[in-house]
């Protein structure tokens, strides 16, 4: 039998925790069990390349629980890549994903499920709390506001590890770089309902964070790129269209009041703004072939493609 719900849990030298976790998230699901709430749950544990005995531990909790999984990487290919690889291999039809580090509480499962079951397709959690360093809180706020402000998602944590979908949210969404981040994003494209609930957050109990102040810059770098994807992705033409317009129309006027001189007996020949002029025009130009480009690369890949996951009801 297939279980109800499963739980991807992305671990990276984090060995001295999943033990604990695995024991927190059981009784989670015990209780949910006698309230009548699931039958059944799976455990998928996504190895990232961990060298501190990890997968051993790991392989130890499936020995005693079948129910727990093990998907092991050959190295560090970072969350979205070990995320990805879970979402692969589900077979609930709700998935959970969390954090290895004991920070996330497994008791807000329930919390999550009722709010799914209000009509939602996507619950983030919000850790309103949250037990980390200053110097970890302020660049998360800031990355949150400028998110929502670019996405128009409105979330106050968009980058917050402990959600809960529908399976065919993640049907929907492939992850790579650190597009992790942009799940409420990446699925908000896709027409799917998003909810936020408020969850519990505690300290870090082993370990350090493995996160640097690096992955700020590639978060920002990534903000833009699914800024775009949101509104550009399926049609790039109004994008490049538009600055391509612009230019060639700016470049147009200016060369067309050149030639007026011209014809009067003035010399332009020397005149940096006959080489602006014809500058913008080639580069609308470039624009518009970009857009094309563009459009032709959406029309093949959507070309003949029945979007099952587009729908949302068959009555």
């Amino acid at each position: 039998m297939k279980p109800d719900i499963s739980v991807v849990i992305p671990a990276y030298n984090e060995g001295d925790s999943v033990g604990e976790l695995y024991r927190q998230i059981k009784e989670s699901v015990r209780s949910m069990r006698e309230d009548g709430l699931i039958a059944g749950c799976e455990v998928l544990f996504v190895d990232d390349g961990s060298t501190d005995g990890t997968a051993q531990r790991i392989r130890e909790l499936h020995s005693q629980d079948p129910d727990v999984h093990l998907l092991s990487l050959r190295r560090n290919f970072g969350k979205s890549t070990a995320l990805n690889t879970g979402f692969h291999h589900v077979s609930g039809q709700i998935v959970f994903t969390m954090d290895a580090d004991l920070q996330d509480d497994p008791a807000e499962f329930p919390r999550f499920i009722r709010k799914l079951n209000e009509g939602f397709d996507l619950v983030v959690g919000w850790k309103k709390n949250r037990l980390d360093p200053l110097e970890k809180r302020l660049p998360s706020r800031l990355f949150n506001r400028v998110v929502s402000r670019f996405s128009g998602v409105k979330l106050h944590d968009h980058d917050c590890g402990f959600k809960a979908f529908r399976r065919e949210v993640i049907e929907a969404t492939d992850l790579y770089g650190e597009l992790h981040r942009y799940i409420p994003v990446l699925a908000y494209r896709q027409g799917f309902r998003i909810a936020e609930i408020t969850v519990k957050h505690h300290k870090r109990a082993f370990g350090r964070s493995k996160y640097g102040a690096e992955r700020y810059v590639r978060g920002m770098l990534d903000c833009f790129t699914t800024a775009f994807l949101l509104r550009y992705g399926d049609r790039p033409m109004y994008f490049f269209g538009k600055i391509g317009l612009l230019s060639f129309l700016a470049g147009f006027v200016i060369c067309t009041y050149l030639s007026v001189l011209r014809f009067t007996g003035t010399k332009i020949g020397g005149r940096p703004l006959l080489v602006l002029g014809v500058m913008l025009i080639l580069l609308g130009i470039q624009f518009f072939s970009t857009g094309f480009i563009g459009n032709l690369l959406v029309d093949v890949s959507h070309r003949g493609l029945y979007r099952e996951d587009h729908i949302r009801e068959i009555l």
